[in-house]
């Protein structure tokens, strides 16, 4: 299996070279050449599959430079009930007729993150052993994925973790899960700014190759495909849940700020998963909403990105949006360049409403979208308690409002859980009155010694700190 670049770079690439990149050369995204394609007879044979060996059959399609004894390995230290809480992994449990939940919190800090962040971790101390060599990760966090990360990279051998965060943008609990860990390889660098500066921080060292060469700089945000790719196995297995048959088509909805979460539905559905509907989910900071509705791709800057209730998708410019739209224009790389170089670099937006390709968006990849406000996820999770003795974090709020839009007679409808309630505990106590049960393990969390340090929002600031601590 070779990778491309979005962007049109001439070099193909194997799956671990990538691993351990990021960012393709000219600034692009790496996406598979082709998308192997899953007949029934193959679905059929994956339904019954434990979770870790779901993850194998999937990840060696597109994995071929790791011996496949090895992957099946990984996969198996990595999915395990002691890590996730249960055999099952991501269970699904129906909340109303049709509408059902699947669960992705369940790992070590309570976020979706961790699905895929904890599969990186073992696959980068594995091809880091087998090269005799260390990685400097430098990351961008608006709040799950800062800490999926440094709990998944805490004592691997060979790994720093440089994680950028937005000052005082997210919740106290997440803020603790970082910034409480003492880890010598764990540096959080809280950026004067919103998280689109933290993002735009990485993307400009990445692109800088002298100094990403030299300190071995590697990402762990959703531009490096390994996360995405690792983010396609809970769709199927969801499928599988949702399901008797593989005849039945079902929908995903998905709370969406960077558009990794839901890149990777797209990426199930090219393989041949019967995914009937897309359903992005937005806040406030509807960027994404409004190309789905008018196909105008608009960033906004920091003044007007909103500082809102579901804050890990307080995002203006949706990284992963880029795989979506190189598949959208044709696997033109040139009109991509166009796009996302040219028009949104120098006029920050693109306008794809006159272009036949935009009517592919909900025809050809079933993508649809939906905007929430504060009082809408208040309001769901109230009636969610109260109807269903179920509680929601803020972003499965959004999920669940925008669902309930798009609901199709015998169509099974998956809202994807974001993360537990008490990481935003704030709201919770806003919506219903009282505190969400918070696991044993993070009581007086948010009281623990603080390791982090303040920086402004710039790549040169950054990249000194970086060469400070591994010079």
């Amino acid at each position: 299996m070779n990778y491309l670049s979005t962007r049109g770079h001439p070099d193909r690439k194997r799956f671990c070279e990538i691993l351990l990149e990021g960012l393709a050369p000219d600034g692009g995204l790496y996406l598979p050449e082709t998308y192997p394609q899953v007949d029934a007879a193959t679905l059929a044979r994956w339904r019954e599959l434990p979770y870790a060996e779901l993850a194998f059959e999937i990840l060696s399609l597109y994995i071929d430079d790791i011996p496949a004894a090895d992957l099946k390995a990984i996969c198996a230290k990595t999915y395990t009930a002691e890590v996730f809480g249960t055999d099952e992994i991501v269970p699904l449990r129906e909340l109303e007729d049709g509408v059902y939940i699947e669960a992705l919190s369940n790992g070590p800090t309570l976020a979706f993150k961790d699905m895929a962040m904890q599969l990186l971790g073992n696959l980068f101390e594995y091809e880091l052993a087998r090269r005799g060599a260390e990685l400097n990760i430098l990351g961008a966090t608006s709040g799950d994925t800062g800490s999926a990360a440094e709990y998944a990279m805490r004592g691997k051998k060979g790994v720093r973790v440089f994680m950028t965060s937005p000052d005082g943008r997210m919740s106290p609990f997440q803020q603790a899960q970082m910034f409480s860990l003492q880890d010598e390889n764990i540096h959080n660098i809280a950026i004067t700014g919103v998280f689109d500066d933290c993002q735009d921080i990485v993307k400009a060292v990445s692109n800088d190759l002298g100094f990403k060469r030299k300190y071995r700089i590697g990402t762990v945000n959703s531009i490096n495909w390994a996360r995405l790719l690792a983010q396609v196995v809970y769709y199927f297995a969801g499928y599988f849940q949702a399901t008797a048959s593989n005849d039945k088509p079902v929908s995903f909805t998905v709370p969406s700020g960077n558009f990794g979460n839901v890149c990777a539905g797209h990426v199930a559905r090219m393989m041949g998963l019967p995914i009937r509907t897309l359903v992005v989910a937005t806040n406030e900071n509807d960027v994404l909403d409004e190309f789905f509705r008018t196909g105008i791709y608009r960033v906004r800057g920091a003044a007007d990105t909103h500082e809102t209730s579901s804050p890990s998708m307080d995002i203006s410019k949706a990284s992963n949006f880029e795989r979506f739209v190189f598949d959208l224009v044709g696997r033109d790389a040139g009109k991509l360049r166009k796009l996302f170089v040219e028009d949104l670099g120098l006029e920050g937006r693109f306008d794809l409403s006159a272009d036949a390709a935009f009517k592919d968006a909900a025809g050809r990849f079933g993508f649809v979208s939906s905007r929430s406000t504060h009082a809408d996820r208040l309001a769901t999770i109230r009636d969610t308690e109260k109807r269903f003795a179920t509680l929601v974090d803020p972003h499965t709020a959004d999920g669940l409002k925008a669902a309930r839009e798009f609901l199709a007679p015998g169509v099974p409808m998956v809202v994807l859980e974001t993360a537990l309630p008490i990481k935003f505990a704030a709201t919770i106590v806003e919506a219903l009155g009282h505190e969400p049960d918070r696991p044993a393990k993070f009581e007086g969390i948010e009281a623990l010694p603080k390791r982090v340090v303040k920086l402004p929002a710039d790549a040169e600031a950054v990249k000194a700190y970086i060469a400070q601590n591994c010079d």
